[in-house]
């Protein structure tokens, strides 16, 4: 069963579990790219690298806290 990716927003949070079992990576969303059916996104990685990265099995997104008009 494949686990539902939930779209993503710029400043959200990604975190990418690795197959190989190398430590999970880490990343913040720059920019949302592509389609509604077919989202990607431009990420900078805790290693300062930069990347397009399509989501799949393995990415969890956290919403980023976001401040309030209050």
């Amino acid at each position: 069963m494949q686990a539902e990716i939930r779209t993503g927003r710029v400043g959200d949070w990604i975190d990418v579990d690795m197959p190989s079992g190398a430590a999970r990576r880490h990343g913040q969303i720059l920019e949302v790219l592509g389609a509604e059916e077919h989202k990607h996104y431009r990420v900078r990685w805790t290693d300062d690298r930069e990347s397009i990265f399509f989501p799949s099995e393995g990415t969890h997104i956290r919403k980023a806290e976001r401040e309030t008009d209050d």
